[in-house]
């Protein structure tokens, strides 16, 4: 049998990267809930892509493959609602979903990477693309100010690239799905160079 951890899931219109930021606006009742209990456990919570249906309402579709999101700052925002800031951590793979009584969504969930993740470097043919993150990162604002650079990790340049280009939703969850760094860079590679040689964003 397979070992299964239960994590309370927030299929969301977006795709989180480990150590990705994701600043959230919570309103509904079940996810304040999910959020104060996530504080007092000091646990995360699970963010899978919205497949079909919509964030709030009927229970919608999501992604088998999510990233769990740990709460590292909150406030209340003015116009009432409870805003968070959230670090994206591991992710993981949906075995088994379900509602809980009070409308969560919830899943019981396996690993997919390791709790201590082994960095890969960024090999000569795509230094560039760090070069450019190291550029552009600090005028994205508040939202990236606080994560620790990782310049010559290959997994941790791919990832904020990806976050930050105008990639499709879909294009985004399949780049989530990819074991491999370097073929996360690959795939990168030749959006950055047309943006580059057009001197107009890619996408």
């Amino acid at each position: 049998m397979i070992d299964s951890t239960e994590l309370p899931l927030f299929p969301l219109n977006t795709v989180l990267f480990p150590q990705g930021p994701l600043p959230l606006r919570i309103f509904e009742t079940r996810y304040v809930d999910m959020v104060k209990r996530c504080m007092r456990e000091s646990s995360c919570f699970g963010v899978v892509l919205v497949q079909g249906g919509s964030e709030v309402g009927q229970v919608p579709g999501f992604a088998d493959l999510g990233t769990t999101a740990r709460i590292v700052d909150f406030n209340l925002l003015p116009d009432g609602l409870l805003g968070i800031t959230c670090r994206g951590e591991r992710r993981f793979r949906v075995l088994r979903r379900w509602r809980a009584a009070d409308g969560l969504n919830v899943g019981a969930v396996e690993w997919v990477d390791q709790s201590t993740p082994v960095a890969v470097g960024v090999p000569p043919e795509y230094r560039h693309l760090a070069d450019l993150l190291r550029r552009v990162l600090p005028e994205l604002g508040d939202v990236y100010a606080g994560l620790e650079p990782r310049y010559d990790d290959a997994d941790w340049v791919g990832s904020r690239l990806i976050e930050i280009l105008p990639l499709a939703l879909g294009d985004k969850q399949s780049c989530l799905e990819l074991d491999d760094p370097l073929e996360r860079l690959a795939l990168i590679a030749p959006l950055i160079r047309r943006a580059d040689d057009s001197d107009t964003p890619a996408g």
